[in-house]
């Protein structure tokens, strides 16, 4: 088990890689002279930059424009994968965002029951394959620490199940008040929120000091400040007493549980928080790793490096929220930009924590899961979801994309350290923005959505691991469906494993969407 600045880390070593060391940064240190040395090797290219973009003047002598990838040496050790060729392509509808309310005393309830009863058959009559259920740590576990109340959802997945509707689960760690405006949703269990009153730093905070309480940071993954109990013990016993209650759904009823691994859900920091002013689209959004956890770590790790002065905070010239790429210097021609030694520094830090806080989450939930499995031979899928961060996608530093953590420019690849974890683990990975074409994102943007799933694929071939996907947008219009089912099915014939459709709402059911979704759900049941 390796150290990470004194805290202990869940990775178990992802092989390969350049730049990438989740076992711990003894060896990146050792490494470092080495690959400064060899950091343009096989690279015959001097790159150069305008607007933002990555000018190259000749080509690399491997033949691969994406030279920092991790070596293909990790074979998948799922049990639950199968060939996505030629097969139909399930599709589960969301449940409604206020499935779930509070009620004047302060407990939960399920919210329009008898309308949810007749919403299921008509889905079921329309060829729906199954649904997807938010399974909040706020709800069950609300109130006190390891007391678990699985009542709601005994009663809803119960009317599921007689409806004939399969279920994708999403257990979610995160809070969704922020949709509501802080007046409504769901919040993080209460014990935690008290804690978190006196201790501001069990949660992420940007450069300004302003907090998000919609997930716990990952600096606290490995300290035990709730009880007794670390963070990645909490999930853990949660994930148990759902393995416990609902073991007898699983294969039968319960086809894919996907674990939540930061805000909505998604391994990535709340860099674009949009649901308090702070952020809007296209901001490049900002670094978030202020809390005294982070910070300490990363002291830590720049001393170790010989480097304390950049251990004090995250690059000073990387803009704010709602900056343009352009004319930020850490994502340009900056001084310490982004290429710069500092900046691989900093950046192999910043996602290399965030890939181990999967890693530890991902190796619980993969062992309880297996357990279950093998005593009953029953299979569920692993879901592990990721950000779709598709604007400035065209750009040679791909700023979103590393303030949100994922270590992705235009000379490495860094959703391939994302997907060898989830192959060790057996997980399959989710990726929005199924309904998003390149020619519907405004171009001055330099957006790309097509180009994000298409390294999405890329890497999931080469990893050996299954790709689930969703919507980001709410889409009945028949090009929207179209785009859908376009990005489901590759030109090859392989499928992706699932989609998710956001969400059931009253919309779903008017004439005119209804006429336009139900032959969409009939083509992709079709045989590819």
């Amino acid at each position: 088990m390796a150290e990470i600045g004194g805290i202990r880390c869940g990775c178990r070593g992802v092989s390969g890689g350049t730049f990438f060391h989740p076992g711990g940064f003894s060896c990146f240190l050792e490494q470092r002279a080495t690959r400064n040395r060899n950091f343009f090797r096989n690279v015959s290219y001097v790159p150069s930059f305008k607007r933002g973009r990555l000018i190259t003047k000749r080509s690399s002598v491997a033949g691969n424009s994406r030279i920092f990838s991790m070596d293909a040496r990790e074979k998948s050790r799922s049990f639950v994968l199968v060939s996505s060729r030629h097969k139909k392509v399930p599709v589960y509808v969301m449940m409604p965002i206020d499935t779930f309310g509070i009620d004047a005393s302060g407990c939960p309830i399920i919210k329009r029951l008898k309308a949810l009863t007749v919403s299921l058959k008509a889905l079921k009559l329309a060829g729906v394959h199954g649904v997807a259920v938010e399974v909040w740590w706020g709800i069950v576990e609300r109130f006190c620490p390891l007391e678990f109340k699985w009542s709601l959802y005994e009663e809803l997945f119960r009317l599921i199940s007689e409806a004939g509707l399969k279920l994708h689960v999403s257990l979610c760690f995160h809070s969704n008040m922020h949709l509501f405006g802080g007046k409504g949703g769901i919040s993080l269990p209460l014990w935690i929120r008290e804690i978190g009153d006196v201790n501001k730093d069990i949660y992420y905070r940007d450069k300004n000091g302003f907090s998000n309480n919609d997930y716990l940071t990952l600096g606290v993954d490995q300290l035990p400040l709730f009880g007794g109990r670390t963070a990645v013990q909490c999930y853990e016993d949660f994930m148990l007493s759902f393995s416990t209650k609902f073991e007898p759904y699983f294969g039968n009823v319960i086809e894919e549980i996907g674990v939540g691994l930061g805000p909505s859900g998604e391994l990535r920091y709340p860099a674009h928080p949009s649901g308090d002013g702070r952020w809007k689209f296209p901001g490049i959004g900002e670094f978030q790793c202020h809390d005294k956890y982070m910070m300490e770590n990363l002291m830590t790790v720049a001393s170790q490096e010989g480097k304390p002065q950049w251990g004090s905070r995250d690059p000073p010239s990387a803009g704010c929220y709602n900056s343009f790429p352009s004319g930020v210097p850490f994502f340009e021609e900056g001084h310490d930009n982004f290429l710069s030694d500092y900046g691989r520094f900093f950046l192999e830090w910043y996602s290399g924590k965030l890939i181990c806080h999967a890693d530890a989450i991902l190796a619980k939930a993969a062992d309880v899961l297996r357990r279950r499995q093998e005593e009953e031979k029953r299979s569920v899928m692993l879901v592990a979801k990721i950000g779709g961060i598709y604007w400035w996608y065209k750009t040679s530093s791909h700023p979103a994309e590393l303030t949100a953590g994922y270590y992705n420019t235009a000379l490495r690849d860094g959703y391939d350290p994302v997907a060898s974890v989830l192959s060790r683990h057996g997980a399959a990975l989710h990726i929005p923005c199924l309904d998003m074409a390149d020619c519907e994102t405004p171009e001055k943007y330099l957006c790309s959505p097509e180009g994000l799933l298409r390294q999405i694929h890329d890497v999931s071939k080469k990893r050996t691991i299954q790709v689930t996907g969703g919507n980001t947008s709410e889409r009945f219009d028949q090009m929207g469906l179209r785009q859908i089912r376009e990005n489901c099915v590759q030109p090859n014939g392989e499928t992706v494993r699932s989609f998710t459709f956001f969400r059931l709402n009253e919309k779903i059911f008017r004439v005119e969407n209804w006429n336009n979704f139900v032959p969409f759900i009939r083509q992709m049941s079709a045989d590819v």
